[in-house]
């Protein structure tokens, strides 16, 4: 990733507290060139996905058919999720998606947007997010 995408991700993952800590897992992407086997390569990218995540998480995948949630709403997710005591996987999908066997195993599903974001982006605006929504759920001021 880019110097800048690092910086951004980090910035954000520093200020969360051990409570609610960020931990990135980068799965790299299958193969893809002029006649590459697409679906092949969601498939591999759905099984080191899957052998990535810890037993007893709450997986969450990022996808289309997802909630789409205000960041108050978020709030309130994050807040059923540390009630919950468990670790949550939020799963982000290669340029093609998710494989169909990550969905599957979601425990639920959160469109981040309607708009199309390019990976690295979304990993920093992913922290960001969560950073905000921990602020709101503490009155830190971060959120005004």
């Amino acid at each position: 990733m880019p110097a800048w995408v690092v910086a951004g991700y980090e910035e954000y993952a520093k200020r969360m507290p051990r409570e609610c800590s960020l931990s990135l897992r980068e799965i790299p992407p299958g193969k893809r060139g002029k006649n590459a086997d697409i679906d092949r390569a969601i498939a591999e990218e759905g099984q080191k996905m899957l052998a990535a995540i810890p037993a007893g998480d709450r997986v969450v995948a990022l996808d289309l058919s997802g909630g789409e949630w205000s960041t108050p709403q978020l709030a309130q997710t994050l807040s059923h999720w540390l009630a919950d005591g468990r670790n949550v996987s939020l799963l982000v999908g290669g340029p093609d998606g998710l494989a169909p066997s990550c969905l599957a195993l979601a425990d639920e599903r959160w469109r981040l947007s309607a708009l199309t974001f390019p990976h690295p982006l979304v990993r920093i605006v992913l922290a960001e997010q969560l950073y905000r929504a921990w602020g709101i759920l503490h009155n830190h001021p971060y959120h005004r």
